[in-house]
C-alpha cells in the first residue's frame, strides 16, 4: 500500500510518500520532499494568510500532486497545523484547494498535532521506552510524553520559530534586549509544564531546528536522513549554537553553514533558543534527533483508525 502524507506547517510544507505494511504498520520511505514557503509569515490570530503566500501554497501542493501521481498511490492525507488554526481565511482556503486541486485538508487542533508528532517521532525507535517528544514548529511547539501504550502528557504551546522571530527578534543579529525578552517569554510559557511527572527514557526532538543543528554538527553539505536520524544533540552543544547564532546575520549563517540552513537562516536562532530553554528547564542533557513527525504520524493514525 502506498500512502502520501503532506504536512502543511507555518514555515514548511513536507511530503512523505511511503510504502506501508498494513499488518505491522511499518513505513518504508519511498520519497521525501520539503519546501519552505512560510505561509504563516506575518500571520496573527484571526488575520488572513497573505495572497502571495496562498499562491506559494497552491504552487507547492500542485508540485506535490504531480510527484504523487508518479506512484500507484492508495491514499493522500493532508494535515494543516497552526497557520490554518489561527488564519481567518482557513475555511476559504480549504474549499479553494478542494476546488482547484481536489485535495482534502484536515486542520488539526493543537492536541491532535502533538499526538501525530508523537506517533511519527517514536515510529523510528523500536523499544517500549517512555518517550518525551519535542516538536518545534513555525507557529507552535508541542511537548508530548508517553509510550506506545498511550500518551501521559501532551500540550501545544504558542511559541514557534516564525512567530517569535517576528515578535521579538526584529534585528538580525538580535540585540541583547531582544534576546532577554525572547528568553523571558519562552521560559514563562514553559513554566506551566509539570516536569516532575515527566520521566522519559529517551527525549526525541523533531522538525527543522534539530535536524538543521544535526546537519551543522556533522558538517553536512546536504541533507542526509540516514546520518541525521537518531543522531545526538547535547544541551551544551545546543547552548553553543545559541551563542554562535546570536552573533550572525542570516546571510552569514548561510555562508558559514551552507545549503542545509537555507530557508531557515533567519529563524534558526529562535528555534535553537526554544530547544535550549526546554532542555534547561526540564534538565534534559541530550536529545535524539528524528527526521520523522506529523507526516509519519498521520499515516500511522490513518492505519490505526482503519484497523479499529
Amino acid at each position: 500500500m502506498i500512502i502520501a502524507s503532506i504536512d502543511i506547517g507555518t514555515n514548511t510544507i513536507l511530503l512523505l510518500i511511503a510504502e506501508v505494511d498494513t499488518v505491522s504498520k511499518k513505513l518504508k520511505t519511498v520519497r521525501d520532499e520539503f519546501r519552505i514557503p512560510r505561509i504563516g509569515e506575518g500571520l496573527l490570530v484571526n488575520s488572513p494568510i497573505k495572497k502571495e503566500k496562498i499562491k506559494l501554497l497552491i504552487k507547492t501542493l500542485s508540485e506535490y500532486k504531480e510527484i504523487i501521481a508518479q506512484y500507484s498511490f492508495d491514499k493522500v492525507i493532508l494535515t494543516a497545523t497552526n497557520a490554518f488554526r489561527i488564519a481567518s481565511n482557513a475555511g476559504e482556503l480549504v474549499k479553494k484547494i478542494k476546488s482547484e486541486l481536489n485535495l482534502d485538508i484536515t486542520i488539526v487542533p493543537g492536541k491532535d498535532e502533538a499526538r501525530l508528532s508523537f506517533l511519527g517521532a517514536i515510529s523510528g525507535f523500536p523499544s517500549e521506552d517512555k518517550y518525551l517528544v519535542i516538536d518545534i514548529g513555525g507557529g507552535s511547539t508541542e511537548v508530548i510524553f508517553g509510550s506506545r501504550a498511550g500518551i501521559n502528557f501532551s500540550n501545544s504551546y504558542p511559541v514557534g520559530v516564525v512567530s517569535l522571530t517576528e515578535r521579538f527578534l526584529k534585528k538580525q543579529p538580535p540585540e541583547v534586549d531582544e534576546i532577554i525578552q525572547f528568553n523571558n517569554f519562552v521560559k514563562g510559557i514553559f513554566e506551566v509544564i509539570e516536569y516532575n511527572k515527566i520521566t522519559p527514557s529517551r527525549t526525541i526532538a523533531i522538525a527543522g531546528t534539530p535536524t538543521t543543528l544535526a546537519c551543522i554538527k556533522q558538517k553536512l553539505t546536504s541533507y542526509d536522513e540516514s546520518l541525521i536520524e537518531g543522531s545526538v544533540l547535547t544541551k551544551s552543544e545546543v547552548g553553543e549554537f545559541v551563542e554562535i547564532l546570536s552573533k550572525l546575520k542570516p546571510d552569514e549563517i548561510k555562508s558559514k553553514f551552507g545549503r542545509t540552513v537555507y530557508g531557515r537562516e533567519d529563524v534558526l536562532f529562535a528555534g535553537t533558543g526554544i530547544l535550549y530553554s526546554l532542555m534547561d528547564s526540564m534538565n534534559i542533557q541530550e536529545v535524539l534527533v528524528s527526521t520523522k513527525g506529523i507526516r509519519y504520524g498521520a499515516i500511522i493514525n490513518y492505519l490505526n483508525q482503519k484497523s479499529n
